[in-house]
Parts: C-alpha cells; structure tokens; sequence
C-alpha cells in the first residue's frame, strides 16, 4: 500500500512539473524564468520515473532489490527535504505555505521508505 501511495504522489507531481511548471512554481510563489522551467520539467521527469519505478515494484517479494529500491527513495526524499525550507530561509520561495506541504510529505515518505527498507527480508 505505502509504495502505490508513494508512487501515486510521485507521478502526479511529475506530471504536474513536466506539463505545467510554471503553475508548479506560481504555488511557491516563484516567478518562472525559462531556467526555472526548465529545471522544474526534469524535475518532473524524475519523479515521474521514480513514480513509476514504485508502482513497478510495489508487489515484489522481498529481495535485496526491492531494498535498494526502498533506500533509494528514502535517500530521495532526504535530499530533497531541505531544500525547499533553505530557499525559504533565503528569501528565492516567499510563500511559507508553498513549502510545508512539501517538507511534511518529504518527512513522511523518508521515514516511510526507511521503515519499509529495513522491514525487507533478505537472504542475502
């Protein structure tokens, strides 16, 4: 169940960010350059493969694979966590309420990865 949610969340604002970056960006109360898009759309496209990597996988046995996979995400969401808040901090995202919903799902899917990863059994 915790990976179809997580990739659901990750395909969703994939595709948000690779079709609609600007609108992505105007939610943090971010002026879009063309830069900016076109971060914001890799951005995109590499949620969207992360996304679909879970749903992939979300019905594997335990396997040193699946781990990886898990780990994988959680170190994802650990190095996207700060940096929104540090944007903030910087004055670049002026929107407060742009950032929290992100930080918090950040936090939840790390933890959530991590608790995941270490509950895989493994032969190996």
């Amino acid at each position: 169940m915790f990976l179809t949610v997580a990739a659901t969340i990750a395909v969703v604002v994939g595709l948000v960010a690779l079709v609609a970056p600007d609108a992505m960006l105007a939610m943090k109360g971010v002026a879009g350059d063309t830069a900016a898009t076109v971060w914001m759309r890799q951005v995109g496209v590499l949620l969207l493969a992360t996304g679909v990597t879970a749903a992939l996988v979300r019905r594997h046995p335990d396997s040193p694979t699946l781990r990886a996979v898990l780990v994988g995400n959680a170190l994802l969401q650990l190095g996207l966590l700060p940096i929104e808040p540090l944007a903030y901090a910087q004055g670049v995202i002026p929107n407060l309420a742009g950032i929290v919903p992100n930080t918090v799902v950040h936090i939840v899917l790390a933890a959530g990865f991590a608790v995941h990863a270490r509950a895989v059994r493994t032969t190996v």
